[in-house]
């Protein structure tokens, strides 16, 4: 813990497709009336107490959660980390190169799917919009700053990542 707060870690994986388009991996949680139930997210979550640190909570719980290899990751950078505005948690984001071939395993308990959008879609102010919100946890629709990605909306925590690394990633920042 630091200064109260609940510490974790998630990986921000990104791939350039066979268009040299760059992509970000995301990942969208499983419904179950937990905190981030049916949201998109990054791989990631609490350390464990055999992880050496927190770049390695990062890639265990990428192996765990969507069957990504730590030694299939090129760790481009440790990036600032981000307090989560509700729920109490210092997050510790990690950028990270994979290959666009990856075959995702998902642990279906806690991840339906993986979402690969275009960074520069990600990226584009014009996206937003105040959009609805509802799961299991949230039944009256919360009225959330968002983008839409194939229908599931992108908001808090993890577009907040994203609005603050996209553009130095998409302004060559990082060799990815």
């Amino acid at each position: 813990m630091t200064d109260g707060l609940r510490t974790a870690a998630v990986l921000l994986p990104v791939f350039r497709d066979a268009e040299q388009e760059l992509r970000v991996v995301l990942v969208v949680r499983a419904d179950d009336g937990g905190q981030h139930g049916g949201q998109l997210g990054l791989p990631g979550g609490k350390p464990e107490p055999g992880d050496a640190d927190l770049l390695a909570t990062a890639l265990r719980e990428a192996e765990e959660e969507v069957g990504l290899q730590p030694d299939a990751v090129d760790v481009v950078a440790a990036l600032e980390p981000l307090h989560t505005q509700a729920t109490g948690w210092l997050v510790h984001p990690f950028l990270g190169r994979v290959p666009a071939d990856t075959a995702w395993r998902l642990q279906e308990a806690e991840i339906v799917g993986i979402l690969t959008p275009a960074a520069r879609m990600l990226a584009d102010r014009s996206a937003r919009a105040l959009l609805p919100f509802s799961s299991l946890r949230f039944r009256e629709p919360l009225l959330v700053d968002g983008i839409d990605v194939e229908g599931h909306v992108l908001w808090g925590m993890t577009l907040r990542l994203l609005d603050d690394t996209l553009p130095r990633l998409l302004g060559g920042e990082w060799d990815v």
